[in-house]
């Protein structure tokens, strides 16, 4: 089949998992996104909806895919992003409470094509499994890190809570935001 076709061209020799080369390698043009004043016709559109959706359906619309839309309730966290220094989950953040505000999505974080700290420390601790939660868990670790970058093991659960892992790699998550928080996290990325 097709995509699993696509899926085998796009692995490396590397050990590094295909679907967290998927998540993290994307290039984009800039690292923080306003969002000017939407439509009229968007309505009560919540913020995946611009983050996530093909410029040809709204020339507005941004086409990023780090953001996930998951449960829709908040409850999962698979939809986080950074808004104003706030991880916030952006499946209940209507889109007209965004305008003006400075967001930062996943394709966001690296600089020039590189992952950054936190990023490459999820890549060189294996985090993901089927990949869904990384956005919300690395959204979320970047946002307590730029509040508190040597934060405690019990600061990064609390700051995690909010994020569900069905695969059940937490261990690995912790490990990987614990690099950056103590230091120890690979040289040459961003922070």
């Amino acid at each position: 089949d097709r995509r699993r076709s696509r899926r085998s061209a796009g692995r490396s020799a590397s050990s590094t998992p295909w679907i967290v080369k998927t998540c993290l390698d994307v290039s984009i043009e800039m690292r923080l996104y306003s969002i000017g004043r939407p439509s009229p016709w968007v309505g009560n559109a919540t913020l995946p909806w611009h983050i996530r959706c093909r410029r040809a359906v709204h020339p507005n619309n941004l086409g990023l895919h780090g953001p996930k839309f998951g449960c829709g309730l908040s409850e999962c966290g698979a939809c986080t992003v950074i808004l104003n220094g706030n991880a916030v989950h952006s499946c209940v953040t209507p889109l007209q409470a965004a305008v003006g505000q400075k967001i930062t999505t996943l394709e966001g974080l690296s600089s020039d094509g590189k992952p950054n700290k936190l990023q490459q420390a999820f890549i060189d601790e294996q985090a993901a499994q089927c990949g869904y939660c990384i956005n919300g868990m690395i959204m979320t670790a970047q946002a307590l890190i730029d509040r508190k970058p040597h934060a405690t093991r019990d600061e990064i659960k609390t700051a995690l809570e909010g994020n569900l892992c069905r695969c059940g790699t937490h261990m690995r998550i912790l490990r990987a935001v614990e690099r950056v928080t103590t230091g120890h996290a690979a040289q040459g990325g961003t922070p």
